[in-house]
């Protein structure tokens, strides 16, 4: 069909198109949405860029299989530096560092141990270290007359000319010192009377044992309380109202009626943190008063033993 460019087109009619040809289109001007792209006739197919939703990738972003490669080098990464920490290779050296490491924290743990034992002198005052100094001497003085007094009667055994009579009369005070010890004989001497007051009852039974302990290691060689001899298998019991020395009941006041040598008793009752200070803590007093002659005149009944039988017999 033929178009006659000279006829004008009827009213109502639809204008002829003029056929569209690669010169003739249409190029989109700035802020226009672009169409796709026809194929054009004899020329080649162009990559294209991978899109998603029907667009085209925005520059500077990877496509996803870039995108995947960076993931797993992460990845790869991570292992590697997992790998390069465990197992740990571990060498001599490191060995040698780590022992010496732990002698050093045994060492300063002995040090702060020792330390903190040491901190109850540590503020005392210089007449309390003194007389601390001169217990510790006297109790190195007992000793050494203690073994005088041994290596006389070995001499005495070995040099008497009647070796049987002067070993029965060893025998003899032996068994009074032991009998003293034991409770079974009364006993007099130079000493101390130790009187302790419990106005509000908050003394206990392991307070009063303690003033036993520091009394022996101070050289006691008799004790009594409230009428109670205390030997070597003695125990305390209960407290306040209710206080028991073997199973007797004793109540406050506490006498203690101490035989031994005076001045090392007295001083082992009062060092710093000793029983004195402990029982003014408790609102308890306690009041010690020398004496050239003390009595210890309560008796124990001696026991025979149910399984124990002397060697020589």
């Amino acid at each position: 069909m033929s178009v006659n460019p000279n006829e004008q087109p009827e009213p109502g009619g639809e204008e002829p198109k003029a056929a569209e040809t690669p010169e003739t289109r249409k190029v989109p001007e700035a802020g226009e949405p672009r169409a796709a792209a026809e194929p054009v006739a004899g020329a080649e197919p162009g990559p294209e860029r991978p899109a998603e939703g029907g667009e085209s990738a925005p520059e500077g972003v990877l496509p996803s299989s870039e995108a995947g490669a960076g993931a797993g080098g992460a990845q790869d990464g991570r292992r590697r530096l997992a790998d390069a920490l465990w197992p740990p290779r571990v060498t001599r050296a490191q060995l040698v560092v780590a022992l010496l490491l732990a002698c050093l924290g045994f060492g300063l743990a002995i040090q702060v141990s020792s330390t903190s034992e040491g901190s109850a002198l540590r503020g005392a005052r210089q007449e309390d270290l003194v007389r601390i100094l001169d217990e510790l001497d006297d109790r190195t003085q007992r000793l050494e007359d203690e073994k005088a007094r041994l290596e006389k009667q070995r001499s005495e055994l070995v040099t008497s000319s009647d070796q049987a009579e002067e070993a029965r009369r060893q025998t003899q005070e032996k068994e009074r010192q032991l009998g003293i010890l034991a409770g079974t004989v009364a006993a007099e001497g130079p000493g101390i009377t130790l009187t302790v007051t419990d106005p509000v009852g908050a003394v206990e039974s392991d307070m009063l044992l303690d003033a036993i302990q520091e009394l022996r290691a101070a050289g006691a060689e008799a004790i009594q309380v409230d009428g109670v001899r205390v030997v070597a298998d003695s125990y305390f019991t209960g407290g306040g109202d209710d206080m028991r020395i073997d199973g007797t009941q004793v109540t406050a006041p506490y006498v203690f009626k101490v035989i031994g040598k005076p001045e090392d008793l007295e001083p082992a009752l009062n060092i710093p943190g000793g029983v004195v200070q402990t029982l003014e803590k408790e609102q308890a007093t306690a009041t010690v008063e020398r004496s050239a002659k003390i009595v210890v005149d309560a008796l124990r009944p001696a026991k025979r033993p149910d399984y124990a039988r002397s060697s020589s017999q």
